[in-house]
Formats: structure tokens, C-alpha cells, sequence
């Protein structure tokens, strides 16, 4: 593919405001003018984390999302429910925004291993947990960005699919040369850094492990990529890394019993926290989604309540316990899941810039990933196995001789479905629950090519998305096309 020229102004060093983009020009992405001991370099990690919010497009473009039809609602996610190209990164919660976080993070793991680099080896083994985030880090923003902005991996096309820049160098001149690739050389570049930074990290260099990569958390991002590239075996053995055995259970949020009891605000404030075991990555993201989204006109809605709540929402057969913790009056449906915090403006301010914690890996993920895998190896009854310890936290008054699944269940949820689809279907009801308001039913609906229809409440709008509509692809910024890079077509 031909060299692009592309402004580093624009591409890896733009930090985002509300009202505007101000170019940070040929520095560190932060206040440490000298990387030159393990201490600033791992303070620099940090940063090495897309502290932007990809939840409100996703959820938006997802089945999750219908028309409530009223005028008296928010109308901020109108463009990703309606697939219009959003290109313009001067507000938060969309993909040019996310898009700049994701290269900013990649761009302070990339100071922080040219810091390393310079150390030289004598000073190897006080910088090598760094050196594992840091590669980490930089693997799960890049596989972020080619989910979002390139078209989903496909062993059959991946070679020829544009991907999106992998950058490995630390940016320090003002114009450098970055091309696309393709998906295929942005996966292998991805799996590269994974598995060289993984078993470098050490959970004890941490002082708040939650909100960085300890070992756990990389083996679930790694059975997220390798089921997205097909891999299941290596699925497999990475969800067993984070689990073994069946400890997984005791990591799973207890829906059924503890989390039942919790009101509006104490749920609010549990799910997201450190302490929580199902949490095994969370970020901080400047967003306004947790006190937004339940008033926003393209979200849950009564017409569909029960299709994702009910019974007949998923592949066992009964009411989920999540289902009981929706909050909800006419027009606003809401799971509450996100504590809003401020950044002050000013140390005696009473406002702020509003952030949430977002949980970005968990252990639920790691629990789907394995069954979707196990199913694909034709291993329905280690699935169904992973299943039943899933519902055992999640039908209230849960007993195995009654509630047990079974292949039975599957097809009877899919009946038109070969047994492998059917299981995969099964599978797939439950996370659409699950991770309601989390935006994690568009990777599924990207992964799978499961179509999609979004009619307005009047009926004379009905847009659709097919299996290879070329909208599922986020178009690139603005600045990123200006600059060089070939967009997505349309």
C-alpha cells in the first residue's frame, strides 16, 4: 500500500475538549519532561489507555437501540443509530473522539518502551512489568481501533481489508509517514505484542491493579482478539489462564443474590468498582453516558423491553435477574451501571468535566468467550458446563435439576438454527442482557454479521444493515482523511 504523509498534529497527539481540539505539538503526552527512571515511566502508563467512551456509538448502532419517538429526548446518538458518518472529533462520545484517545494512549506506551529501550539492558529487568503493560496497552488500543474503523477480521479477506495505522515508534518529529496496512498485518502485529508483553507483566507493580493490565485482565483481552481472529483453542487456554479450574464462579457479579438486594444507587456505585472480582479492567472516560443514556431517544424502549428482559429474551427459558434492577418510566429504561465523578476545574470548583469508570474486560466476557469457543470445537457439554455456572448467578431461586441447560434449550430458543448455531445463538441471549448499556452487542453483531434493522417509531423510516453493509465500518476522521489516509468506502 502506498506511504501516506500524515500530520502527527492530527493523528496521535490531539487531546479532545468539548468545544475544540487543541494540538499538542512534538512533546510527551504529559508532564514528565525526562523518562529517565521506572517510576516515571510507569507513572506514564497511565495514559497508555483510551480515557475516551466508545459505548455510546456502539450501543447506539446495536439492536439494543430503538426509536422512542419523542421530541422531548436527547438526540446526541441520532448519527450512529441512523449509520451517518460522524467525522468531526470537536465532542466526546463518538468515533473521531475515540479514535484520537485510542492513538493518544498508543502514543505514550510508545514514549514509555522508547524510554525503556534507551535504559539499555543493564536496566532490563527494573523496566520489564513496564515493558509488558506498555505492549499490552499498545495491542488492545490498536485491536480497538481495527474493530471500529476497519472491516472485521475474515481469514478469507484479511490480507486485502484495510486496517488502520500501527504505530510503533515514538512520535518525535512533526511530520512522519504511517500507512493503513491491512487487517491482517494489524492482527499479526497485534497477537505480536500481546504475547511478548504478557508475561512480563507483574500484578504487584500496581497500586490500583484494576485500571491497568495485570496478567488476568491481558489473558481476557487475549480470549476477546483470538476469538475474533477464530483462534478458539487459543481462546481456550487463555480463559483458562484467567480461571483455572472453577474459580470463575466465585468472579462472576452475584446477580441472583447480592446484587438483587442493592437499590438504585448502590447498585450504581458497586458495579464499577475496583473491589468488585467480576471487574478485571476498568478505565476512567471523560463521558457524560451514565447520567445521559436513559434520557436519550434512541435507547431501550418499552417496544422491546421484554424481548431483552423476558423470558423469552433468552435461551433458558426464564427471567434473568438483571431484568428486576431496571429502572424505567415511560421513555427512560435504565440498568443502572455508572457512577458519574468530576474532574474540578478549579481545586475550590463545585463542578467539573464529568467522567465515568468504564469496566472493559470482565470476567463474564472471559466465561462467553470460552463457551462460544468450546461450541465452535464441537465441546457443546464443556459450553453448556460454563452455562450453567453463568445462570447459577443469574436465575433467582437457581437449582441445577431445574434450570440445568441443555442442547434442548438451545434449539428450542433457535429452532430453525443447525445445534452449533443454536448453541452460539444461546450463548449470545445472554450476553445481550448482560452487557446492556456497555456497548458490547455491536463486537457481537460486528464478529458475527448479524444484521440489523432500526425503524423509526412512525414507521416510515427503516434503515438496514446487512452482513456486509459497508456502514458497519466507523469512517475515519476528518483530519486522518485530510491528512492522507484513504477513507472507508461508502
Amino acid at each position: 500500500m502506498k506511504l501516506r504523509q500524515i500530520s502527527i498534529y492530527t493523528l496521535f497527539f490531539t487531546t479532545l475538549s468539548l468545544s475544540s481540539c487543541k494540538k499538542m505539538l512534538d512533546h510527551q503526552p504529559d508532564d514528565r519532561t525526562e523518562l529517565n527512571s521506572p517510576v516515571k515511566v510507569s507513572e506514564l502508563l497511565a495514559n497508555a489507555y483510551p480515557h475516551l467512551n466508545y459505548i455510546p456509538f456502539a450501543e447506539a448502532m446495536s439492536d439494543n437501540a430503538l426509536d422512542k419517538g419523542t421530541s422531548t429526548l436527547e438526540r446526541v446518538n441520532e448519527y450512529p443509530w441512523k449509520y451517518m458518518d460522524q467525522i468531526d472529533a470537536n465532542t466526546t462520545d463518538n468515533p473521531p473522539s475515540y479514535w484520537m484517545a485510542c492513538y493518544k494512549a498508543i502514543s505514550a506506551a510508545n514514549y514509555a518502551l522508547d524510554a525503556i529501550n534507551t535504559a539499555g539492558d543493564q536496566s532490563a529487568a527494573s523496566y520489564s512489568a513496564s515493558k509488558g503493560e506498555a505492549l499490552v496497552a499498545r495491542a488492545y488500543a490498536h485491536f480497538m481501533l481495527v474493530t471500529f474503523f476497519a472491516k472485521t477480521y475474515d481469514p478469507a479477506t484479511a490480507a486485502s481489508d484495510s486496517g488502520i495505522p500501527y504505530v510503533t515508534q515514538a512520535q518525535k518529529v512533526v511530520e512522519g509517514k504511517y500507512e493503513r496496512g491491512t487487517v491482517a498485518s494489524v492482527y499479526d502485529q497485534i497477537q505480536k505484542d500481546l504475547e511478548t508483553g504478557l508475561p512480563l507483566i507483574q500484578n504487584n507493580s500496581y497500586r490500583i491493579p484494576k485500571f491497568h493490565f495485570t496478567t488476568e485482565a491481558a489473558h481476557a483481552f487475549a480470549t476477546r482478539f483470538f476469538l475474533f481472529k477464530k483462534d478458539y483453542a487459543k481462546v481456550i487456554e487463555h480463559a483458562n489462564a484467567v480461571f483455572p479450574g472453577s474459580a470463575i464462579k466465585d468472579n462472576l457479579r452475584p446477580w441472583n443474590t447480592v446484587y438483587n438486594g442493592l437499590g438504585y444507587y448502590e447498585l450504581q456505585a458497586t458495579y464499577t468498582q475496583s473491589t468488585e472480582p467480576a471487574n478485571l479492567l476498568l478505565q476512567e472516560a471523560a463521558t457524560s453516558w451514565g447520567r445521559s443514556y436513559a434520557g436519550y431517544n434512541y435507547g431501550l424502549a418499552g417496544s422491546n423491553i421484554l424481548q431483552v428482559i423476558g423470558a423469552a429474551g433468552n435461551a433458558s427459558g426464564v427471567a434473568l435477574a438483571m431484568g428486576n434492577k431496571i429502572f424505567s418510566d415511560d421513555t427512560h429504561y435504565n440498568l443502572p451501571k455508572f457512577t458519574e465523578n468530576f474532574v474540578k476545574q478549579t481545586l475550590s470548583a463545585t463542578i467539573g468535566e464529568p467522567y465515568n469508570t468504564i469496566p472493559l474486560l470482565t470476567a463474564e466476557e472471559v466465561l462467553f468467550n470460552r463457551a462460544e469457543a468450546n461450541i465452535m470445537l464441537n465441546k457443546n457439554q464443556d459450553a453448556i458446563a460454563d452455562l450453567d455456572t453463568y445462570l447459577s448467578t443469574r436465575i433467582i431461586g437457581y437449582r441445577l435439576s431445574v434450570h440445568k441447560f441443555s442442547e434442548t434449550k438451545a434449539k428450542a430458543f433457535s429452532p430453525a438454527l443447525s445445534l452449533q448455531n443454536a448453541m452460539v445463538a444461546a450463548v449470545l441471549s445472554f450476553k445481550k442482557l448482560e452487557y446492556l448499556h456497555e456497548g458490547m452487542r455491536w463486537l457481537d453483531i460486528l464478529r458475527l454479521k448479524i444484521p440489523v434493522v432500526h425503524s423509526s417509531v412512525d414507521g416510515r423510516t427503516i434503515i438496514t444493515l446487512g452482513a456486509d453493509d459497508p456502514r458497519r465500518v466507523c469512517q475515519l476522521p476528518q483530519e486522518a482523511i485530510a491528512s492522507g489516509l484513504a477513507p472507508n468506502p461508502r
